[in-house]
């Protein structure tokens, strides 16, 4: 597939995908919505060598400005399709259907409105240190709602209401924001992408199998009761035991080598 707003870049085992629109600070235009980032995502889900995604913005001062309203004015929509019960057009729709590999997000500037859904659906948030968060959802005339569901499940309601109701006339810092649990790390912005590249070296040396069913686990408990969950989350264990990596795991650690993962 080929890509005009983003660029796809695979090293490895490691997929950099970046917002390429820095003209636009990275905005999110149909195309970027509907196709190359569902495309992208496809993609990267189908090809076994690829075991972590770090997701990023071009650019020094802005990671995503949202959704692009010169775009949105221009074609009348920010959306998309209906699936299901509710109404499904976000950046990370694609992370909901599927994608079981581990995502690292690197906020390397501004982040609001509707680039704050990598956040929320990210598996693992960096950020540099002069990157800020906010939202001008209501400033403009729109509900602010779906960014803000998923970011409660991370970090304290109160927090997410504030950002809400000031609407942009306040910025959360990085220091906040990790504060928070908003991010899990900040470093200085010259050390952002190297230092996602340096987890992701990490994460890619574990059994992608193990990883995502352990992955699954998590997510799905957001969803269900705590019973629900831990039941779901037995399945996952229960399932896994008959894959080969359950065994090589402890076979090599016992023998003091590197396991020979199996890639499905």
């Amino acid at each position: 597939m080929d890509f005009d707003d983003l660029r796809y870049e695979k090293n490895g085992h490691i997929l950099t995908i970046t917002l390429d629109r820095p003209g636009r600070m990275n905005a999110l235009n149909q195309n970027l919505l509907h196709r190359e980032l569902p495309g992208a995502f496809h993609q990267a889900a189908a090809d076994s060598e690829i075991r972590v995604v770090i997701l990023t913005g071009a650019g020094e001062k802005v990671f995503c400005a949202g959704a692009d309203m010169k775009d949105t004015t221009e074609s009348g929509s920010i959306g998309g399709s209906t699936k299901g019960p509710y109404y499904r057009g976000s950046p990370t729709d694609c992370l909901h259907d599927g994608f079981d590999k581990p995502v690292i997000v690197a906020i390397n500037g501004m982040c609001l409105g509707a680039g704050l859904h990598f956040i929320a659906d990210g598996d693992l948030i960096l950020a540099a240190e002069h990157a800020t968060f906010f939202d001008t959802h209501v400033k403009v005339g729109q509900v602010f709602a779906l960014e803000t569901i998923g970011l409660i499940r991370k970090v304290p309601f109160g927090e997410v209401m504030r950002m809400m109701l000031l609407s942009g006339t306040e910025r959360m810092d990085a220091k906040r924001a990790l504060e928070l649990g908003l991010v899990s790390e900040v470093v200085p912005g010259p050390d952002l992408l190297p230092r996602a590249r340096a987890l992701a070296g990490t994460i890619a040396e574990f059994s992608p199998a193990t990883l995502a069913a352990s992955k699954r686990a998590l997510w799905q408990s957001l969803d269900h009761g705590l019973n629900d969950g831990l039941e779901r989350g037995w399945r996952e264990v229960y399932q896994h035991w008959s894959h080969p990596d359950s065994t090589e795991g402890p076979r090599a650690f016992a023998a003091k080598r590197k396991p020979d993962w199996k890639i499905d």
